[in-house]
Order: C-alpha cells, then structure tokens, then sequence
C-alpha cells in the first residue's frame, strides 16, 4: 500500500531548507509576474500605476495571513479594476478607495451569511468552461506584447519558453520561471538591445504605501453612488476567489477554507484600499505560476511575493524596469497552455460527453471571451446549467394507465414533479374516456414545488367536469404536507 503523503504546511518548510527556497523562489518568480499585470490593471481602471501596485503587496501579504486558500496569489485584477473604473473615471480617487472599502465589508458580511456554499451549485461542465477561458484570456493578453515589436523579442519569447519546457525535465532545483527571466534580462542587457520592458508599461513608484482615508461625506447619497459598484465588486470577487481556490484544491490534491478565503478576500480589500489600493481578488495566472509552475504550497509563496513585490517596485525599480516583457509573455503564455484542459476538448471525450455537457461549457468559455468577465461567464454558464437540468428532467415524469379487469383505472405517476415536469403531467390523462372513478398513485413520485400541486388541482378539475372522482395514493409525507398547504389556494 502506497505511503500517504502528509500535506506541506508552513512550519515543515521552515524546517526544510529545499523546501523554504521553493516556496521563496516561486514567491519571487509571482512579484515579478505581478508587476506589469498591476499596471495594466491600473491603466483599465484608471488610476495611477502605484494604486495597483500597492494593492497588489498589501492583498498578497494579507492574504497570506487571514485567506483560507494556501499558496493562492491575491492581488489587483482586471475584473475588479473594470467593476469599479467608472467610480474614478466620474467621481474622483476618493470615491474610488471608498468603493473599495465598502466592497470589502460587504465580501466580509455576504461570508458569515453562507454565501460560499452556493459554490456547490456550480456545475463540473462551467468549471472546465471556467478554466479553458481563463487560459484562452491569458494569451491573449499577451498578444499587445507580441504585435508589432522589434524582431529580436520573437527568438527572446522562443528561448523562454524552451527554458520552461525543458528545464524542469534537468532539474526542479530552480523554479523554471525564475531561470527564463533572468537569462532573457541578462542576453538584453549584455547585447545592449532595445527591447519593450517593464519600465516601459509605467512608471514604479518610489516610496512606500501611506495611510489613506478617502474624504467623502458619510451619506445616503454616497451610498447610493458607491453601494452599485461595491456589491458587484464584492461578488465579482468572491466568485472568481472561490473558484480560483476550488481549482487549486484540486491541482494540489489538498481542501481549503472557503469561508475564511471569503471573509479574508474582504479583509484584505479593506486593507488595500485604507492604504491607497485599488482592491483585487484571487489571480488565476498568478496562482497557477505559484503553484503549478514552482511547485509552492504554503502561505510562504503569497507572503514572499507580496513583499518581494514591494522591495522590487520601490528599492529594485530601476532593476525591475529593464526586465523584457518577452520574459513575461513566454511565462504568461506556458501558465496559459497549462491551464487549458486539453482533455475537455479531445473528441475521444466529446464523443462521451452529453450534448448539454459540452453546450454549456463552449458557452460558458464564449461568454466570458467575449465580456472578458469571469464571473459573468460563469453566471450565464450555471444558468445555461440550470435549463439543460430542467429539460432533462422535465422528461423523467412518467405516467402509465393500467386498466383491471373490473374496469377500474389505475394512473401511475413516476419521476420528480416540479415547474417544468408538472406541466406536461396534465395532458397524459385520458379524461373523456375513464370510469367514474380513478386512481392515481404517487408511490413513485416526488411533489417538489407549488407548480406541481397547481397541475394536480387542475386534474383533479378536468376529471371532475366529466364526473369522474379521483383518487389521490401513494404521496409520501412531505409531498402530502405540501399538497395540503397549497391544494384549492392556487
């Protein structure tokens, strides 16, 4: 019988050397990976590139310590920065951060309500549709940093991305990433190319982050200018959070907190934004470089490359400037192919899959492509879900006539009554021709919603106006309950 291996945790990788420069390493590859997502993310939302900067160290530290998801990267990202960039755009900085603040206390509160168990009603067809996009929306953004450049970048991009392949086949030693990065800088700076670099997507800033309170008057007024673009931050947040951690519980084999991830996403957004940030959530692409690229584990990595990230901008940003986005656009783009199941799409597996599997997940992929959205895509795929369910099991509802030899009529219902099964229920009774008298028996069925009792009503009617009495047998208890309640009321 196999050894099980225990879980790595944060005090026996402080016991291990290899382990602590693992997760140190990772965390450093991530800060670097951060810096240029920060701010481009600033820029959709608005602000000044330290805003995104900013959030991104104080999320990532904070995270470390109050998240429920090890080894997961939080930090500024584009669905948050495009939730909120009409509050800067048209109120000011101020209004800005307070959007931020309040999104945050309202993640915090939607997490003691329970808001995390919905995430049992995600479908596996919307999660994979969830991951491919996330994957499909990755390369592309790094098609800007590939459309018309300097030559030489095309051979940089190349080189790194053999690096990653190959390296990790040599030695895990070193995280792959990290080893790409710093041999694509070095060749740039020894040949004294001209190439885009991080330097050039805006300028670091060069102090620390300060205390900000936004002034804005405490009104009605101001929540109802605020409030609109907070909530949808805050669920936009907390959807791509969870599932961001219930991808990585599945990569690493381990389970994780999701109401603390929940109520320590809305901790960390009230930090970012009481420090001038522009708030965040869980970064797949980031978290994928932590934990699939480098091998991390533990809150060590988040916490590395939050402070990493901060020592870089501010103490390192004349270093940090002269990395090639070619470096970063090869990690980008390898994180991208490993995201994507493959599986999903071979047609050994789409041969296999239901129809309404595959709708739903191409749908769910399309959606968020097009809004470059998760959280919107993932809506609309659980509701695309919902009506595939429903048709599907609209059509387990079956009902059989079974005539004796005294004449008597017997109707057996089967199957699950609700709104979209009860009603095709009422059209297969043969009302005209029955005796004055039948049975119908609900041994095998489930009354589940007022919908249900409404079509029973109706045949009970129906049969009565040709002066044939019906009998009802067979309902279990909660199914009775609910008849009782309702039957005569609709």
């Amino acid at each position: 019988m196999p050894a099980i291996t225990a879980p790595i945790t944060v005090a026996s990788a402080l016991r291990s050397p290899r382990l602590l420069s693992r997760e140190l390493l990772a965390g450093l590859v991530v800060a670097m990976a951060l810096i240029p997502e920060a701010i481009s993310f600033s820029i959709i939302a608005g602000v000044d590139p330290r805003y995104g900067l900013f959030s991104s160290f104080i999320m990532a530290v904070s995270i470390a310590v109050v998240g429920g998801r090890p080894a997961m990267i939080s930090a500024a990202t584009g669905a948050v920065a495009l939730v909120i960039a009409p509050v800067a755009r048209e109120h000011g900085i101020d209004y800005f951060i307070a959007t931020v603040i309040l999104a945050g206390a309202l993640q915090i509160i939607l997490s003691l309500l329970g808001v995390t168990r919905l995430l049992r009603f995600i479908p596996r067809s919307v999660m994979i549709g969830f991951v491919n996009a996330l994957a499909i929306l990755v390369a592309l953004a790094q098609l800007p940093h590939l459309i018309a450049v300097p030559w030489l970048v095309y051979p940089l991009v190349v080189l790194a991305i053999l690096i990653l392949v190959f390296l990790p086949r040599v030695t895990r030693a070193v995280p792959a990433p990290l080893v790409a990065i710093v041999t694509v800088t070095v060749i740039v700076v020894v040949m004294g190319a001209r190439v885009p670099n991080v330097g050039d997507q805006g300028t670091l800033p060069t102090s620390l982050p300060e205390l900000f309170v936004p002034r804005v008057p405490l009104t009605w007024e101001t929540l109802g200018i605020i409030g609109p673009f907070a909530l949808a931050m805050a669920i936009v947040g907390l959807l791509e959070s969870l599932m961001t951690a219930k991808l990585v519980d599945e990569i690493t084999d381990t389970g994780s907190n999701k109401t603390r991830e929940a109520w320590g996403q809305g901790v960390s957004n009230i930090l970012s934004g009481f420090f001038g940030g522009m708030g965040g959530c869980a970064m797949i692409g980031q978290t994928m470089i932590n934990v699939k690229s480098s091998g991390a584990r533990t809150r060590i990595s988040t916490f590395a490359a939050g402070s990493f990230l901060l020592a870089l901008v501010v103490f390192l940003g004349g270093v940090v400037s002269m990395i090639p986005m070619a470096a970063l656009v090869a990690v980008m783009l390898m994180v991208s192919v490993a995201t994507f199941d493959w599986h999903s799409i071979r047609l050994s597996t789409l041969r296999r899959m239901p129809l309404g599997e595959t709708g739903v997940m191409v749908i769910t992929v399309a959606v968020v492509v097009a809004t470059e959205n998760l959280a919107i895509g993932v809506i609309v795929g659980v509701l695309v879900a919902m009506v595939v369910f429903a048709r599907r099991v609209a059509h387990l509802a079956t009902v059989t006539r079974e005539i004796s030899e005294e004449g008597s009529v017997l109707y057996r219902v089967r199957g699950a009554l609700f709104f979209a099964s009860s009603n095709d229920l009422v059209t297969q009774f043969d009302y005209a021709a029955d005796p004055e008298h039948v049975t119908i028996d609900f041994s095998g069925a489930h009354i589940w919603d007022a919908s249900s009792v409404a079509a029973l009503d109706s045949i009970q009617e129906r049969f009565a106006r040709h002066d044939v009495r019906t009998t009802l047998s067979g309902l279990n208890a909660p199914s009775e309950n609910l008849r009782r309640r309702l039957t005569g009321n609709l």
